[in-house]
């Protein structure tokens, strides 16, 4: 679960409604395992760059630890669990739990373009 501690340690601070929606994502029970939690998502190409938290993950260098900013691999699919956009790349399987202000929302769509949305939502 998220530590609010250790996201200020990092230096990136969330605001209320990002709180609430990684805590609410956390809490729902997905068909996967979940790799972690991508808020601030904006999307180029077929990547998503986010802030990434709760990764299982953490990496030699730290470089998964809450707060940080991560690009992923390419993204194979894209589908609704539930509120939340689940992102399939090749190994990790990432929820959009927030999209970047005036910019995450219009590249998302763009995902269509690669295929990568599926069109069953739960």
């Amino acid at each position: 679960m998220l530590d609010t501690t250790d996201t200020e340690k990092q230096g990136r601070r969330l605001n209320e409604l990002q709180l609430k929606r990684i805590i609410c994502a956390q809490q729902y029970l997905y068909d996967s395992p979940i790799t972690g939690y991508l808020s601030d998502a904006v999307f180029v190409g077929n990547t998503c760059i986010g802030i990434i938290f709760d990764h299982s993950r953490k990496g030699p260098y730290e470089q998964f630890q809450d707060g940080h900013m991560i690009r992923t691999s390419h993204i194979l699919s894209v589908h609704k669990e539930g509120r939340f956009w689940v992102l399939t790349t090749l190994n990790s399987l990432y929820v959009v739990t927030s999209f970047k202000r005036r910019l995450g929302r219009s590249t998302f769509k763009k995902l269509d373009a690669f295929g990568c949305l599926k069109a069953c939502v739960r």
